[in-house]
């Protein structure tokens, strides 16, 4: 009796899920996500833009072994003005690595708040807590803890512009586009988008058009939830089609999966603030990533 206790023990053991062990700081993510929206609304030529372009741009430098300004522009429909965009882009253990990741996200805002009722505030631009600040707040810490990634992996933090200019989506998804088109010499293998995974009530589905362009890479992520018991967070479900950045990477060879919480009920609207998302959902997500970027095999 005392046998088959012990035995059955060590089964349930066995099955149980693995625990993280990171050192992602959600707090640190949830200062990063706060100091952009203190800024005010980040859209292209604006005081806050500029600002954020180079709060981020100093940060990459720290932490990362090269960074760059991608520069480029885009004469906006709206108003027929020369829109300056940046992409910030920071590599580590780039050259040497045999597997290639790009971790990206968009730093900009929208400059329409498109989905509120009132015609007067659809011409204000929204603040952007979750669609802009999230993604990038999360990135930004994550970068401190990815130096001592297994050698054979190079990771590449794109921090991209113009992704949410509009208002139509030929004029979305700009900067990706742009690194897309102008990819470095020792190209990507795949790539993770975060968008709008700040939600306080976060759950990240399967994007259905991730699961279509890069259905072994999708599976891969959501296995690994699975694994280390964040299945509840990352639930192998779909959720809506999104059209987002991951399509241009996956267009230019990039297989890109998105990671999205689009059940967010102040998305493009004035409430889009840093009282609808969450520090506990930020760290959800970063370390969800620290942990897939430290497995021994890297996914290829």
């Amino acid at each position: 009796m005392a046998f088959t206790t012990i035995a059955l023990a060590l089964l349930f053991a066995q099955q149980e899920p693995k625990v993280l062990q990171y050192n992602f700081d959600q707090s640190v993510a949830w200062t990063w996500l706060t100091k952009q929206c203190d800024l005010g609304p980040r859209v292209p030529n604006t005081p806050g833009h500029l600002k954020c372009r180079d709060m981020i741009y100093d940060e990459v430098k720290k932490q990362c072994e090269t960074a760059e300004l991608q520069p480029f522009s885009h004469i906006w429909s709206a108003d027929n003005s020369r829109r300056n965009m940046f992409n910030i882009i920071g590599y580590q253990n780039w050259e040497n690595a045999t597997t290639r990741v790009v971790l990206l996200t968009h730093w900009d805002t929208r400059p329409t708040a498109n989905e509120e009722p009132k015609e007067e505030d659809q011409k204000k631009p929204i603040l952007g807590a979750n669609d802009g600040a999230s993604g990038t707040a999360v990135l930004l810490e994550l970068m401190r803890h990815t130096k001592s990634v297994p050698k054979s992996l190079g990771i590449c933090y794109l921090f991209v512009d113009g992704e949410d200019l509009g208002p139509g989506l030929d004029e979305m998804f700009l900067g990706a586009s742009y690194f897309a088109k102008h990819q470095p010499a020792k190209k990507p293998d795949y790539g993770i988008l975060l968008d709008m995974i700040g939600d306080a009530d976060l759950e990240i589905p399967v994007e259905p058009n991730s699961m279509r362009k890069a259905e072994k890479l999708t599976r891969a992520l959501f296995k690994h939830a699975k694994s280390i018991g964040m299945d509840k967070t990352f639930p192998l479900k779909y959720g809506p089609e999104i059209l987002d950045d991951h399509l241009v990477m996956n267009e230019y060879g990039i297989p890109t999966v998105d990671f999205i919480d689009f059940s967010y009920e102040p998305w493009h609207t004035l409430r889009d603030t840093p009282d609808k998302c969450s520090a506990a959902s930020l760290g959800k997500v970063g370390k969800f990533m620290q942990s897939w970027l430290f497995q021994p095999v890297p996914w290829k």
